[in-house]
């Protein structure tokens, strides 16, 4: 059964204005084997989109991960401090497994996103010490708010780190 026929200019704006129809209108050509008719040039960026963001989910874990390690290794002020830190840790991790399970190259990639995932864990620890409750924590460590001169420039971690290293077993058979 053949579709009415969607000019290539109809269809680029559909893109715009309405994504899911673009997407059926353009999935519809292709099963129709009208390949001249496809919006290519979105359709390819979308694709292109679609690997990226399952990167940027390794990224974002990985940055959790690395947060929540340093937070754990240099502003743990108490034994009660930092449940919440290995938590992320091991949620974040099983999560990381899960994504390298389903899509195996992710696993490859990902120690060349580290300096990537620390920036973020950056902007995230100073982010933590501008909360109100920890306020006294910046002005302990820093005599101020931190920003990104106070952490390391290169990441302190290393890849099978953040998938493995647990600090806070190390602390209790000490």
């Amino acid at each position: 059964m053949a579709t009415k026929t969607v000019s290539k200019e109809e269809l680029k704006s559909l893109y715009e204005k309405d994504f899911v129809l673009w997407v059926e209108k353009n999935l519809r050509l292709l099963k129709e084997k009208q390949f001249d008719e496809v919006d290519w040039e979105n359709l390819l960026e979308e694709i292109e989109d679609m690997g990226r963001r399952h990167l940027e989910s390794v990224i974002s874990f990985m940055a959790t991960i690395l947060e929540h390690l340093y937070k754990w290794e240099n502003f743990r002020e108490n034994e009660n401090m930092g449940n919440g830190w290995i938590r992320n840790i091991i949620n974040s991790r099983a999560k990381l497994e899960k994504l390298f399970i389903e899509i195996p190259s992710l696993k490859h990639k990902a120690p060349n996103e580290l300096e990537t995932a620390w920036k973020y864990a950056v902007i995230d620890l100073i982010s933590w010490f501008k909360k109100p409750e920890n306020t006294h924590l910046a002005n302990k460590y820093f005599g101020r708010e931190p920003t990104v001169i106070d952490f390391p420039e290169k990441c302190p971690y290393t890849f099978r780190q953040i998938l493995e290293y647990e600090p806070w077993k190390k602390n209790k058979e000490e």
